[in-house]
């Protein structure tokens, strides 16, 4: 019994040490970004790391996804002779929900790693202690530029992803169901509202921040040397993408509950 609780307790700890050791670096990592020198050339350089690498990932998956949604609708929206909505369910389903998430799980898996493996080598090797001699502050120079470019990139990714989901469902739901491309175009204006897009979008952006700030953290936490390096990596990609997860039905019922 008492080692029963004595677990609960660890890793109640573990759970609220690990909180507060992302919102302290998360809250440095925002405000570090206006302090000089800032170096645009990170920026650009972690933005086309984490962005052009991922998005041939990101439109492959996308096409495949979206003509997936209207093989499966198919069936039962034709027993109502009301295929023509199928393109409202694909881009529907894509910018609220399949394209943020998408695109967040494939950069947590892509980039994110990165993140913890490169961060925690550099841990382990020494040379973050060698940036704080030289009065260069490790946050600002490593998580800063990874945590804002993230964001814009998987907002970016997620655009990306509801457009090639679209296409993909308009491919199957055209050339292989025959439907009218006419109505199936019309109908997809009527249903689907910018609405839908924005939160998506607002999602993509908590989805960029969580998966920066997360990888970031473990491996500036990294210890014992090569064997740590890849626990921190495997442990950033697990809790990553659970955050997602959680984070997706948090966001998604604070949009409803405001009506947002």
């Amino acid at each position: 019994m008492f080692k029963f609780l004595e677990a609960i307790g660890r890793a109640t700890i573990n759970f609220l040490e690990f909180w507060g050791n992302w919102l302290i670096i998360s809250v440095k990592a925002i405000m570090l970004a206006f302090r000089k020198p800032i170096r645009f050339q990170h920026y650009v350089y972690h933005l086309a790391t984490i962005g052009t690498g991922s998005l041939p990932v990101i439109a492959v998956t996308s096409l495949f996804t979206g003509g997936v949604i209207a093989l499966e609708t198919y069936e039962a929206f034709h027993r109502f002779n009301a295929e023509y909505m199928i393109g409202g369910v694909v881009a529907i389903s894509m910018a609220r929900e399949m394209g943020p998430v998408l695109s967040a799980l494939l950069v947590t898996a892509r980039s994110g790693s990165a993140m913890a493996a490169e961060i925690g080598t550099m841990k382990v090797t020494e040379q973050i202690d060698a940036l704080q001699m030289m009065a260069v502050n490790p946050i600002k120079y490593l998580i800063t530029p990874r945590v804002y470019t993230s964001v814009i990139a998987v907002t970016l990714l997620t655009i990306v992803s509801d457009i090639v989901g679209y296409i993909g469902g308009y491919i199957v739901s055209v050339f292989i169901f025959d439907i009218n491309k006419t109505l199936y175009m019309r109908y997809t204006q009527n249903l689907a509202e910018m609405n839908d897009v924005y939160h998506g979008l607002i999602k993509a952006a908590v989805f960029g921040f969580l998966i920066a700030t997360i990888s970031c953290l473990y491996g500036y936490f990294t210890r014992g040397g090569a064997k740590g390096v890849g626990e921190s990596t495997t442990k950033a990609v697990v809790v990553s993408s659970i955050a997602i997860l959680i984070f997706d039905y948090l966001i998604t019922f604070i949009l409803r509950l405001f009506d947002l």
